[in-house]
């Protein structure tokens, strides 16, 4: 018998108060919840409980109850329909703002913890970072809540593409998981130190990294099956297969998805399962079975559609895109990447909508599909959107890109008999700066901004190389005189 189950045999007590019963189903809720079993923490909410998202039944509690009871409903919402962060987060933060009122500090930040993973799910990375950071020098004499805390604030920086971050951060938390009892809190742990050093491994091309990576897989594994927590097994079944991908070994990637899909499906995990057979159409994809991928990930992108998270829709609609883009539907792959990135962006996971936009370039940009400014545009738009990434495969897209976009640009044909080196050098500027000039409406500061360069820079290549753009630049204005007088 679990200790969820010892707690639900306590409600039959009947000397409880309607308070204290309240209180044991959020106990149960929480443990339940923690493992994965939403249903039955559903279930364990008892008449509390309307529906996802729904306001729960809270008449007749204590304030400090109530809020509970909100933040178990909330925080369950939000794992149960990714697509529906919305109404968890209105849940959570009314939770949070009785406890502050309350004084009961811990639990305010426990809530802001449930409400920066709501955050995450949306890809709202940012705003995630910002919550977690501050319930982490608030949290006081509770070392798991700080584990928590800090193995979430992980996860955030690894989904930002901030890799080594993450793994200093939870290299420097260690003690904390290793001294906690909870098998969950363990694995999740591993978990998260498994992709931090997977992804630094593969930036870095750290062999020694991917296999410490494998290592912490296993033991995540291994934690969460001893706390009975099937859905985390499955999703870690899926991070593995998308390693084995990364290296090349496709027919154990297979292997592992077959897993873990067994699971998902048992379960009636539609949502995670949309993941599993995302990363499938990308083995796929590796393997050239296009047929194969298209049909996988159509399926992924239906279910993630009725609600799976924007942020977890975009990168499936660009893996889409691509198989698109293999299958010889370039209209339709564009199409789709557009969507994507649009998507990523507007949900506030940059790094998605970057990727995206990548993708975009490198599908579409040498076939000339897309027009020379709006190349230009997306690429600028890829690169702020990466701004921040870590990853060495990103950078070297970015770079790659760039290549396409400066071909493309410059229009340069290499057995062209008056082709010069330092000509298709001074062409492409020439049209850099003429459509700064333009999208800047004539003002050379704006312009130059647009480039990345300073003022100064911008007029000497005006002046010295590019006479003939003279007259595209607003006409300067006088500066006014500073009335200090200089010593």
């Amino acid at each position: 018998m679990t200790l969820a189950d010892e707690r639900l045999r306590q409600l039959d007590n009947p000397s409880l108060t309607e308070d204290e019963r309240a209180r044991l189903r959020c106990r149960v809720a929480a443990d339940l919840i923690h493992t994965g079993q939403y249903e039955a923490a559903r279930d364990a909410l008892g008449g509390h409980w309307r529906g996802i998202g729904e306001r729960p039944h809270v008449e007749g509690l204590s304030e400090a109850t109530a809020a509970e009871v909100l933040l178990q409903s909330g925080a369950l919402s939000g794992w149960m329909d990714a697509g529906g962060q919305d109404a968890a987060k209105d849940l959570i933060s009314e939770s949070a703002g009785i406890f502050e009122r309350l004084g009961e500090r811990n639990r305010a930040t426990t809530a802001r913890v449930e409400l920066a993973v709501c955050y995450w799910r949306e890809g709202a990375y940012d705003e995630a970072r910002v919550l977690l950071r501050q319930a982490s020098e608030q949290v006081k004499d509770d070392a798991e809540l700080k584990a928590k805390t800090v193995m979430r604030l992980a996860l955030v920086e690894t989904s930002a593409g901030r890799y080594s971050d993450a793994l200093s951060l939870l290299t420097e938390s260690s003690t904390l998981f290793e001294e906690s009892p909870s098998h969950a809190l363990k694995g999740s742990f591993h978990n998260e130190l498994a992709m931090a050093l997977q992804l630094l491994g593969e930036a870095e091309n750290r062999q020694d990294y991917l296999d410490r990576a494998i290592i912490e897989y296993t033991a995540a594994v291994y934690h969460f099956a001893q706390a009975r927590h099937e859905r985390y097994a499955a999703a870690i079944e899926n991070n593995l297969a998308f390693l084995l991908y990364k290296l090349g070994r496709y027919r154990q990637a297979h292997e592992q998805l077959d897993r873990a899909g067994a699971i998902l499906l048992r379960l009636k995990d539609d949502g995670l399962l949309a993941q599993v057979d995302e990363t499938r159409a990308r083995v796929f994809l590796a393997e050239k079975k296009y047929g194969e991928a298209a049909r996988v990930i159509a399926r992924a992108v239906q279910t993630l559609e009725k609600g799976g998270g924007p942020a977890l829709l975009a990168d499936a609609l660009t893996v889409r895109g691509v198989v698109r883009a293999r299958l010889g539907d370039y209209e339709g792959s564009i199409s789709t990447l557009r969507h994507a990135i649009e998507l990523a962006e507007w949900a506030g996971a940059l790094s998605n909508a970057g990727l995206a936009a990548l993708t975009l370039i490198e599908e579409h940009g040498a076939r000339r599909a897309l027009p020379q400014k709006e190349l230009y545009q997306l690429y600028l738009r890829a690169d702020e959107l990466l701004k921040e990434t870590q990853d060495a495969d990103d950078v070297a897209r970015l770079r790659a890109c760039a290549r396409i976009v400066m071909r493309r640009l410059a229009d340069v044909h290499l057995h062209d008999k008056n082709f010069t080196f330092h000509g298709a050098v001074h062409e492409f500027e020439a049209k850099l700066i003429e459509q700064a000039l333009e999208e800047a409406g004539g003002s050379v500061t704006r312009a130059a901004r647009l480039l990345g360069v300073s003022h100064q820079t911008f007029t000497t290549m005006l002046n010295a190389r590019h006479k003939r753009l003279l007259a595209k630049r607003a006409p300067p204005r006088k500066r006014l005189k500073s009335v200090m007088k200089k010593e």
